[in-house]
């Protein structure tokens, strides 16, 4: 696949005042791998710990200049300072796009990044032709959520126990986290489930969740 030039991205979506954003560097590594040991240390354990690491990147991330791969970073900075980065995993055989992970310096976590974050993801997705735009937050900062929640996604449920965090010094337990997603095509193009099918407990939460397809198909029926 081939990502698409940020300027793309950039002009349905700009960046915050002051900000520009470029894609990882190579060079640039070390200086992401610090940066998230200062900004998020408890990140050395559960599954976003792979971002600590060279190989990583080197296996698996979009590189300035060199051959595009299914995970994209971007670099986001306010004149020569980095204050944060984020990054994405493409689906290939779904057309997904999967917000994987990032961190912003804890000074500038007010000056609406996430929300941006997010903004900026969904259109990067609608450029790529994804479908569908998913994440899983978690619940140890309101922030994020508000800025899945501003941004239009839906909360689709919790994966109890899906990663790990440091709770306490020295203390680490797996956690809760929410699970949240935006759909990027038509609803046209969806098939909705034969509400005959699903079990009551199913039926409840689908109910819940997507009362519009839900009370669209009892209306056909009637």
């Amino acid at each position: 696949m081939q990502w698409p030039h940020l300027s793309e991205v950039e002009k349905l979506v700009p960046l915050p005042e002051g900000c520009h954003g470029t894609r990882l560097r190579r060079s640039e590594i070390p200086l992401l791998i610090k940066s998230i040991q200062e900004w998020y240390p408890d990140v050395a354990v559960g599954g976003a710990s792979c971002y600590l690491t060279t190989d990583f990147y080197e296996n698996e991330a979009t590189l300035e200049g060199e051959e595009d791969k299914s995970l994209f970073v971007v670099m986001i900075w306010k004149g020569d300072q980095l204050i944060g980065f984020i990054s994405w995993d493409w689906e290939e055989a779904p057309q997904a796009l999967y917000a994987r992970f990032g961190v912003v310096n804890p000074k500038h976590r007010a000056s609406g990044m996430g929300t941006f974050s997010m903004r900026f993801g969904e259109a990067l997705g609608r450029l790529i032709g994804a479908g569908f735009i998913y994440s899983m937050c978690t619940l140890k900062m309101v922030n994020m959520q508000k800025a899945f929640e501003h941004a239009g996604y839906k909360l689709l449920g919790f994966a109890p126990g899906y990663d790990k965090e440091v709770v306490a010094p020295g203390v680490v337990k797996r956690v809760f986290e929410a699970y949240y997603a935006k759909i990027l095509v038509p609803h046209d193009e969806l098939l909705v489930p034969d509400m005959k099918n699903l079990t009551p407990q199913t039926l409840a939460l689908f109910t819940q969740l997507f009362p519009e397809f839900a009370s669209a198909q009892s209306q056909d029926r009637s």
